[in-house]
């Protein structure tokens, strides 16, 4: 039951975020000039893969504070809330000072048309003011799921949503503002969150023992785990990144159709990552709380109990594609060509779900042990498979690309299971 109580406030707030992009396009696309919409899905994209780069900051906090926990540390407890939140500012503050060559690099890479381009940065340039507010938002997040607290991040992700739909009809149809409207309801809305956030950080303070200690929070020997922890997470997310965009530029330069027929089919991993973080996130705290009281049976348990969640979730997923993959990508795209493309590639959807769910998984119980150089280990041993294997089947089109990607992801898994039955044999025993 303490599973299913941390898991399903995620995947209910997982499923949150894709409503919120429905609206920003439904909002912008009712707007006479297609430029709008253009601007808003370049702005859009550069924020979502800036912001994922530094998601170390939620799951480094969250390992560190299940472990304190575990030890029934509230002094720890506390002092990785203020480390993180002063990590998270001291970011979020070089990202506006370096804004203007990270937005120009940016959209460089998107390398959107001349008539898009000026008003996606005008987006940039009103989205980078809420760096720190999103980058504390993390913090806080992960600090509260550290605890088992996972209705918190529901609730703030609800309130961000809520606000900013509200404040995007509001300007832009209401105030007849454009693309700038949009940017500047997801500022608001982000320090909004912020401000609710503050104030249920301040709630739960009065209910821990001890107090902050200054020497933790200003002696930079302090951050020391925290450093090394948020290093490898950010240079493991690199990696995945790296691959993302490799697995994009390659499928485009097969054609528009085929580019356009991988974005459905990646929605669909998107889908099933909704479900099955929710169960990863469990075990991240659940984990991270035996590790700290060194209770390996009682770890076990959850890593068994977590993956029995996780297991079902894949294979209704695998099941799912495979009855109903062809209606999905119908309410996906009304373009036939590209429905006839992705049907073509459907069984690549049908497999991905059983062989993705233990990198899921164990990304979760790995983030909970803070055995991070083991997750950044497993996203380069992947990569070395991945990028020969899309070499050798480059005859092979668009299969050998997804072909290249699903042993990518069967070999991550592997090396992630490799290492978690070392550790049990060895030192979780």
């Amino acid at each position: 039951m303490r599973i299913w109580a941390i898991a399903w406030p995620i995947i209910l707030s997982n499923i949150t975020v894709p409503l919120l992009g429905l609206v920003d396009t439904a909002v912008v696309g009712h707007l006479p000039d297609a430029r709008y919409l253009a601007a808003v899905t370049l702005g859009a994209t550069l924020f979502s893969f800036l912001y994922w780069g530094f998601g170390f900051l939620r799951m480094g906090t969250t390992g560190l504070v299940a472990q304190a926990m575990g030890r029934e540390s509230d002094g720890d407890v506390q002092n990785l809330l203020g480390q993180s939140l002063i990590i998270a500012g001291a970011l979020g503050v070089l990202l506006i000072v370096f804004s203007t060559p990270l937005i120009s690099l940016g959209l460089w890479l998107l390398d959107g048309s001349d008539v898009a381009t000026p008003l996606a940065r005008e987006y940039a340039e009103i989205r980078l003011w809420s760096a720190p507010a999103v980058l504390a938002n993390y913090a806080i997040l992960g600090w509260f799921l550290g605890q088992q607290n996972a209705r918190v991040t529901l609730a703030i992700l609800l309130l961000t949503n809520t606000i900013n739909i509200v404040l995007d009809l509001w300007f832009v149809v209401g105030l007849g503002m454009t693309s700038d409207g949009v940017a500047w309801a997801s500022v608001i809305a982000d320090y909004s969150a912020l401000g609710f956030g503050g104030y249920l950080v301040v709630r739960r303070l009065t209910q821990l023992s001890g107090h902050f200690s200054r020497a933790h929070l200003l002696a930079l020997s302090a951050y020391s785990a925290l450093f090394t922890i948020n290093a490898n997470l950010f240079v493991r997310t690199l990696g995945l990144l790296f691959v993302m965009a490799f697995f994009t530029a390659q499928g485009a330069r097969q054609g528009d159709t085929v580019l356009a027929a991988n974005a459905v089919l990646l929605q669909f991993i998107m889908l099933t990552s909704y479900a099955l973080d929710g169960f990863a996130h469990a075990a991240e705290a659940l984990v991270g709380r035996a590790y700290g009281r060194r209770h390996w049976q009682e770890l076990a348990a959850i890593v068994r109990r977590t993956a029995l969640f996780s297991l079902w979730t894949a294979g209704a997923a695998a099941l799912l594609f495979a009855l109903g993959g062809n209606q999905l990508v119908a309410l996906l795209t009304g373009l036939e060509e590209v429905r006839t493309t992705a049907a073509s590639y459907l069984p690549w959807m049908v497999l991905m779900p059983l062989i993705a769910v233990w990198s899921y998984l164990l990304d979760g119980v790995f983030i909970g042990a803070t055995a991070v150089r083991e997750m950044r280990n497993s996203i380069f041993i992947a990569m070395a498979v991945y990028l020969p294997a899309w070499w050798l089947t480059q005859g092979l089109g668009n299969h050998g690309l997804w072909l290249a990607f699903t042993l990518f992801i069967a070999v991550r898994s592997a090396v992630l299971i490799g290492y978690y039955c070392h550790y049990r044999r060895v030192y979780w025993h």
